[in-house]
Parts: C-alpha cells; sequence; structure tokens
C-alpha cells in the first residue's frame, strides 16, 4: 500500500513514515497540503493519506475539501493527524470527507489500527 503523508512538523513526518514502513507498506511525504494536493493529481496511485491540519499553503481541511470536491479522490480513505482541534472540529473534518481522526503525538497502536482498517 502507498501512504502519501502530507505534514509540515519533520519529527511528525518521521514517526508516521517509519510506523507505514514498518507496517510493510511504502510511505511518501508532502511538506504541506498544496504539495500533497499536486502529488496526488500527478499520480493518482496512493491508497490513504494521512494529513495534519495546520499546515502552509494549503491546510488540512482545504485539503480534504478540495479532494472530496474531485471525483478522483471521493473514495480516497483520508487519516487526519492533528492535535489542536476540538471536538466540533473533528466532527466538522469528519462531515467534510475525512475518514478517521487521529490526535498527536501519535500512538503507534492507534495509527496501525486505523491504517489496516483503511485497506
Amino acid at each position: 500500500m502507498k501512504v502519501l503523508i502530507a505534514e509540515d512538523d519533520m519529527i511528525s513526518q518521521k514517526l508516521a513514515a517509519r510506523f507505514v514502513d514498518d507496517m510493510g507498506h511504502t510511505a511518501f511525504v508532502s511538506p504541506h497540503g498544496k504539495h500533497a494536493y499536486e502529488t496526488l493529481k500527478a499520480e493518482n496511485r496512493f491508497d490513504v493519506l494521512v494529513t495534519d491540519i495546520m499546515m502552509p499553503e494549503m491546510d488540512g481541511k482545504q485539503l480534504v475539501q478540495t479532494l472530496r470536491g474531485d471525483s478522483k479522490f471521493m473514495d480516497m480513505p483520508i487519516i487526519i493527524m492533528s492535535a489542536v482541534v476540538g471536538v466540533a472540529e473533528i466532527s466538522n473534518l469528519l462531515a467534510l470527507g475525512a475518514t478517521y481522526f487521529l490526535t498527536k503525538p501519535i500512538d503507534r497502536k492507534e495509527f496501525e489500527d486505523v491504517l489496516n482498517r483503511c485497506i
């Protein structure tokens, strides 16, 4: 499985990528939402998107809205990971089309469980 990780924080990038790699999948990292969207448009062969909310250029909320507005990405599982959101924000993100939500710092077992559900 190919997993695209949209995350601007280097520590979270490396942690999520290591979890994906340790599960036997392939991780690709984008530094922000705009880069992730352009990567997905250029190569629509990713199985899952893992994205942060607060990023430069295009945040995670805009990324989810943009992807769900494109028929090519309607069914792609999108996992949001963030440390700075409340219950209402999580609810709004899921209503916009996010598939799952994970809190940061990322817990390995929870991350693996959610990623396995996306397979």
